[in-house]
């Protein structure tokens, strides 16, 4: 389906008629894609919602729920807009509306306000505002408004949090903006909400003075090849940090207001249980928002598969790993490291040094080093060729001063340029680091030594500048693309 560019659509644009196809077949392919508004009953609803299809002159539809709270429509209680996986368009584009969704989720606006995500993103707020409006129908406050609703209703929905707790969980400063937010949204008081609600099992706690127990379950676009992504993180694990099995992965994570214990288990075919100690509830929002970007759940699987089997070569591979997934990252600093320690190396060498840097160099057991920590004693464990180590500790420098940030609402251009620039950090590791930190879903790094061996055996083209060239029919797709080859070759 293609992508509109307005923040509404309706009947008199383009696209309007194809997305009334996908909501009249109760496609439930596009949920969280767009939004279906009906204006005849003042609800919007995700496209699979079972009720009877309005007539086209009663529909809009919207690229944001946030859109439709501003047209003055509430959630529909029967199929639970929100309660889908996110679009996989903020990750797709990386204009400004998607790069403010990506910082918006990760809950820049609660934490710094609409000023800091307009600096983040290089604009002022009034122009963000526009911009904001104008692209996606709803403006920075009430995007963040919107998130926190959505956040809201599934942990009244699927924990016990006492409701003040469930209110700053997801990023409200006040009850009262709580209850009053979630009342206009799902025309419910939050008490009532969860009364509704079917019973779950998930359950959160506190685990002890300091800390909160919480587990959500957390939907994914199908197909879902979550056994490829924990295969992935298996190979990669560092010891002491990660403990990774066929159906699970658990580690500790900084987060803006503390630290946060996880596992992530996988929930059937299409969700994972996501089980957190949080030292601050108010990181909940954050940390869902991030593994969500760890594990690729929102991506638009189907079209991926369908756009790479074209190719008589990927589909043999398609057809084997179905809903393949791009690995995030849950800290982009610590990828960064790992990536430039990693290099030239084995991958089983690197996790030898990356267990012995962390126990050596981590103030806090059971976390990857800071960049402080990296830049004061790094000097002092790292091995290797001399200029290899001074990049290493130039990026940790960089970092620690503040003169390089990896931020998710950087435009891709501009997050290649910030790292190349620094000595030692070439095309690939940019490359690299642009696909799992910012999930850049267009990545080919043809210069890629297994990656071209891999391409020979599939009768591909072998060599860098050709594969290069081939590779452009897999767009926008080339980050997948890359994940397959890589697999096909055992990595």
């Amino acid at each position: 389906m293609s992508i509109e560019t307005s923040a509404r659509v309706t009947s008199s644009d383009p696209g309007f008629a194809e997305r009334y196809r996908a909501m009249s077949s109760r496609d439930s392919r596009f949920d969280g894609q767009f939004i279906t508004g009906v204006h005849s009953t003042g609800i919007y609803c995700r496209p699979s919602c079972p009720a009877m299809t309005p007539k086209p002159s009663n529909v809009s539809f919207y690229r944001t729920a946030a859109a439709a709270h501003e047209a003055g429509l509430r959630a529909c209680k029967r199929c639970l807009p929100d309660a889908v996986p996110g679009s996989p368009e903020w990750n797709l584009r990386d204009d400004v509306a998607s790069r403010a969704m990506r910082l918006i989720a990760d809950g820049i606006v609660e934490r710094h306000g609409v000023p800091g995500l307009a600096h983040r993103l290089g604009y002022t707020p009034r122009h963000l505002g526009r911009v904001l409006v104008t692209e996606l129908g709803a403006g920075p406050l009430a995007l963040a408004r919107a998130h926190r609703a959505q956040t809201a209703r599934t942990l009244l929905v699927s924990t016990d949090l006492p409701i003040a707790d469930v209110a700053f969980a997801a990023g409200f400063s006040s009850i009262r903006q709580f209850n009053e937010t979630v009342q206009a949204v799902y025309e419910l008081t939050p008490t009532a909400l969860r009364l509704g609600a079917p019973q779950t099992s998930a359950r959160a706690r506190a685990s002890d003075e300091t800390a909160t127990q919480i587990s959500l379950r957390l939907p994914a676009r199908a197909p879902f090849d979550g056994a490829g992504l924990l295969a992935f993180f298996d190979a990669h694990a560092i010891a002491g940090i990660e403990t990774v099995d066929a159906h699970s992965f658990a580690r500790a994570v900084r987060l803006p207001r503390g630290v946060a214990h996880l596992e992530l288990r996988l929930d059937g075919a299409d969700a994972v249980q996501c089980t957190a100690r949080l030292e601050n509830i108010a990181d909940l929002s954050t940390l869902v928002a991030r593994v969500r970007r760890l594990l690729d759940l929102d991506a638009d699987s189907a079209a991926i598969d369908e756009s790479l089997s074209a190719d008589p070569a990927f589909a043999p591979l398609v057809q084997v790993r179905p809903g393949l997934r791009l690995p995030g990252s849950l800290d982009s600093d610590e990828t960064l490291f790992r990536t430039m320690i990693g290099q030239q190396i084995s991958v089983a060498a690197a996790r030898t040094v990356l267990g012995r840097l962390s126990r050596e160099l981590s103030a806090t057991p059971g976390l990857f080093p800071t960049a402080l920590e990296i830049a004061e004693h790094g000097a002092e464990f790292l091995r290797g060729p001399a200029t290899r180590v001074a990049s290493i500790l130039g990026a940790a420098r960089a970092i620690a001063d503040g003169s390089l940030e990896l931020d998710l609402g950087t435009p891709v251009d501009e997050f290649t340029a910030r790292l190349t620039a620094l000595p030692g950090i070439g095309p690939w590791t940019a490359g690299y680091l642009a696909m799992r930190v910012l999930g850049n879903p267009d990545v080919l790094l043809s210069s890629d030594l297994v990656m071209l061996a891999s391409a020979a055996r599939l009768r591909l083209p072998a060599t860098a500048r050709a594969l290069a060239v081939h590779g452009q029919r897999w767009a926008p797709w080339r980050s997948y693309a890359g994940m397959h080859l890589w697999g096909a070759a055992g990595r």
